[in-house]
């Protein structure tokens, strides 16, 4: 068994269609190797994937490094270690991701640049449930633990998403639905790809010379979903 870094929210028939989207997606990860699988989803919303057969390590790895594993049911988090969770909340003090247990991450310790956790939230254009990697700080009633942080990968990839030519983030579709949205809209040309963060969790990557503002405004009647333009 392994607990992907990614959440089923949604409920009724996307949600059904989200695992489907997802059983495929774990085939196309795993399936040459000699395994059979079951995708399910946990009481906290994080995807469970089964998995037996003769290769089972091996997909097993294969999923984790793909999705992120979710290990904090496996006896908790150790310190100095980076981990993979989704952006659950944030507010004047910093960030609060879900590992499996719940990790703060204080606003000096996001290395995002200037202003508060909302204002960095807007700027890199951050959705709830992204998943966001992250160095473990320590027990928080312990006195003599570091504060969690944001991993320096993750510093740089939202720094990357700055440097290219806008995007919009979008949560609650997958990516087919975000796809099939900016298609309707009649925005086809003005997109590079749109880029899988999570199961639910998209990025549409725009083309240059699109303002992402208004490639939002245009797609934001089709899709009832959190939006936010990174430019």
């Amino acid at each position: 068994m392994v607990v992907l870094a990614t959440k089923c929210y949604v409920e009724g028939d996307a949600r059904d269609r989200a695992l489907d989207g997802m059983y495929s997606l774990v085939a196309n990860d795993v399936g040459e190797l000699d395994v059979d699988w079951q995708v399910g989803v946990r009481d906290d919303d994080f995807v469970q994937v089964d998995v037996t057969g003769e290769d089972a390590p091996v997909a097993r790895n294969v999923l984790a490094e793909t999705w992120g594993e979710i290990v904090a049911h496996d006896g908790g988090l150790d310190a100095g270690e980076e981990y993979v969770g989704t952006l659950e909340s944030w507010d004047d003090v910093g960030f609060t991701l879900d590992a499996g247990v719940d990790v703060f991450v204080p606003a000096d310790e996001l290395g995002l640049g200037v202003g508060s956790p909302e204002q960095v939230v807007e700027r890199f254009g951050l959705v709830q449930h992204l998943p966001m990697r992250f160095v473990y700080g320590g027990d928080a009633g312990d006195p003599d633990a570091e504060p969690s942080r944001l991993a320096d990968a993750e510093r740089d990839r939202l720094y990357d998403w700055q440097r290219g030519d806008g995007r919009v983030n979008v949560n609650s579709a997958t990516r087919g639905e975000t796809r099939a949205t900016v298609n309707r809209a009649g925005h086809a040309q003005d997109i590079v790809t749109v880029e899988r963060l999570g199961l639910l969790e998209q990025s549409i990557v725009c083309a240059e010379g699109t303002d992402p503002p208004g490639l939002l405004a245009a797609i934001g009647s089709y899709l009832p979903a959190e939006m936010r333009c990174v430019v």
